[in-house]
């Protein structure tokens, strides 16, 4: 489970990041990624004027993937997968992973391996040979 400090919760959130951020799509999966998460105005709870630490992630299974049993499993393997690999964006960052159809049969191991490349993508690192 993803901490609440690392979740992305409100709409004008994912709204930001995807209309703000870069694109990696995969099989199973589209990333946004907004490397510098913008200033909150009017209800966002900011303590001292500061923005939440760390990086933080969203997760959009839309009706596509399946019925509310396979649209629940897939949102849990993508916020596993995504949790071990939210060490690697900068604290600043924000990540929206918007599952594909294809996502409801893909296995853990598909899931993170996609979500692995799509993050070498965005970061500007070089890929592995897959």
């Amino acid at each position: 489970m993803l901490p609440a400090q690392a979740r992305l919760r409100r709409r004008p959130e994912f709204t930001a990041v995807v209309r703000s951020g870069r694109r990696a799509g995969r099989p199973t999966m589209v990333l946004h990624y907004l490397p510098e998460r913008p200033e909150q105005s009017g209800g966002g709870r900011v303590l001292d004027g500061e923005l939440p630490s760390g990086a933080r992630a969203g997760f959009v299974v839309g009706k596509s993937v399946g019925n509310s049993v396979v649209r629940h499993r897939v949102t849990r393997r993508l916020r596993a997968v995504v949790r071990e690999e939210l060490h690697r964006l900068p604290p600043t960052a924000d990540l929206v992973v918007r599952a594909r159809p294809e996502a409801s049969t893909a296995s853990s191991d598909v899931l993170h391996r996609d979500l692995v490349s799509g993050l070498e993508r965005l970061l500007g690192k070089p890929g592995r040979d897959s």
